[in-house]
């Protein structure tokens, strides 16, 4: 095979050196006759036209054994490596458990039901009982749960049950004289953990109703002591105590009034005054003896008695008339009877004779004042009328008696009085009771 045109004369040497005799070859005729071959124009002048030296296309023919050459299209799909293998299942794999954790949370919120509506607010982080603030009622309750005892005493008529709380390191415990009575001097505290541990009675005081127990067990939680004096009514307040055996029973309320003059007393036992915090918080018996409480934890008021609607002889239950025994007047009582056996009673050397009404007007009579009492002391005189005793108003002889127990001995109170016609004030120190 040539490029450009191989002419040789018929029997000529192809191998032969130099141009062919006879000029350029020329075109047939009838094909522009007669004229050079555009072929031969420019040869003499293009070395790489030679017409006497070969040329000839060479393809190389492959080694024995191999294969065609491969051939790659651009355009088809290529091979996956193995970073796209591992790619793949791991995008799938993240946005399956995208999906999957937001229809989780979707069934979360929606309750799994409803039709696609939402029942309720979107609820706040509920915090645990340890994130209770100390001044919610929760908070006030896990304060002061673990100094709150269960009272047990044996006596002949049976078990008598109540409440108390514990009031020093050592083991005192304030409980009510009404739970301890007719026993054996001898009595069982059941603590907040359930543990039981032996009590001795250290005192008692039936007229105010306070008794003193003295528990054999060391690591104990004594109780904070508030101030009962600066109560108002309206104050938040907490009863802690066993009502009907139900130990670590925890009742809200309210002080309803405050200095509310009462008297209580079984059959053939002693009379017991109170002028007493009143509080709708549900007490019920078993109650008896345990500490009321206020919004800081600390111990305002011992329980003590309700009020109820049922028949004599009948079993008394809550109808949110509570009271308690200010805490002022318990821990007094319970000082005296640690440090000296038995209490002192507060009198005002005076007694009442009835009210005042038949004169005209409401208060307290006196019929008798002993020379010598503080009342004498004051100027005051028998048939005199106590209108009111430090701004309270007096309208029945518990009010003079149980108010005067309210007071330590040489307090001084403020006395409004009337004599004849004439209204007159005078101040007078209270005193011990001789007995």
């Amino acid at each position: 095979m040539t490029d450009g045109w191989d002419w040789r004369r018929p029997g000529s040497n192809p191998t032969a050196a130099g141009p062919p005799a006879g000029g350029p070859p020329t075109a047939p005729h009838g094909a522009g006759g007669g004229t050079t071959s555009p072929w031969w124009s420019d040869a003499l002048a293009d070395p790489w036209r030679d017409p006497y030296a070969p040329a000839a296309v060479v393809i190389p023919t492959a080694p024995a054994g191999a294969g065609p050459e491969p051939v790659t299209d651009p355009d088809a799909p290529g091979r996956p490596r193995l970073r796209q293998l591992l790619l793949i299942p791991l995008i799938t794999a993240l946005l399956a458990g995208s999906l999957g954790g937001a229809l989780g949370y979707a069934f979360a919120v929606r309750g799994g039901a409803g039709g696609g509506v939402t029942l309720g607010a979107r609820p706040a982080e509920a915090p645990g009982l340890a994130q209770r603030r100390p001044d919610s009622l929760a908070g006030v309750a896990e304060k002061v749960l673990p100094s709150v005892v269960t009272v047990r005493v044996a006596g002949l008529g049976g078990v008598s049950e109540g409440s108390g709380f514990i009031v020093s390191a050592d083991g005192h415990v304030i409980t009510n004289d009404h739970v301890v009575s007719g026993g054996t001097g001898k009595a069982t505290v059941i603590l907040n953990d359930g543990s039981t541990a032996p009590a001795t009675v250290v005192g008692q005081d039936p007229e105010s109703d306070i008794a003193v127990i003295k528990v054999n067990r060391t690591g104990l939680r004594p109780i904070e002591f508030g101030d009962s004096d600066a109560l108002a009514v309206g104050d938040p307040v907490l009863a802690i105590g066993s009502p009907l055996s139900l130990a670590n029973t925890v009742t809200a309320g309210i002080v309803s009034a405050l200095d509310r003059t009462m008297q209580a007393g079984e059959p053939g036992g002693p009379v017991r005054y109170y002028a007493a915090i009143q509080t709708d918080a549900a007490v019920n018996h078993g109650n008896s003896g345990g500490p009321l409480v206020d919004s800081a934890g600390r111990v305002i008021g011992v329980n003590s008695t309700i009020k109820s609607l049922v028949a004599e002889g009948q079993e008394a239950g809550n109808i949110g008339l509570a009271f308690a025994i200010p805490i002022n007047q318990a821990k007094r009582i319970t000082q005296e009877i640690i440090g000296t056996g038995k209490a002192r009673r507060t009198v005002i050397g005076a007694q009442v004779g009835g009210t005042g009404s038949a004169t005209g007007g409401a208060g307290v009579r006196l019929a008798t004042v002993e020379p010598s009492g503080p009342a004498a002391g004051a100027g005051l005189r028998s048939g005199d009328v106590i209108l009111r005793l430090n701004g309270r108003p007096m309208t029945e002889p518990t009010d003079l008696i149980a108010l005067v127990r309210k007071f330590a001995p040489g307090s001084v109170v403020t006395v409004e009085y009337r004599r004849g016609s004439t209204r007159r004030n005078t101040s007078v120190t209270l005193a011990a009771d001789a007995k």
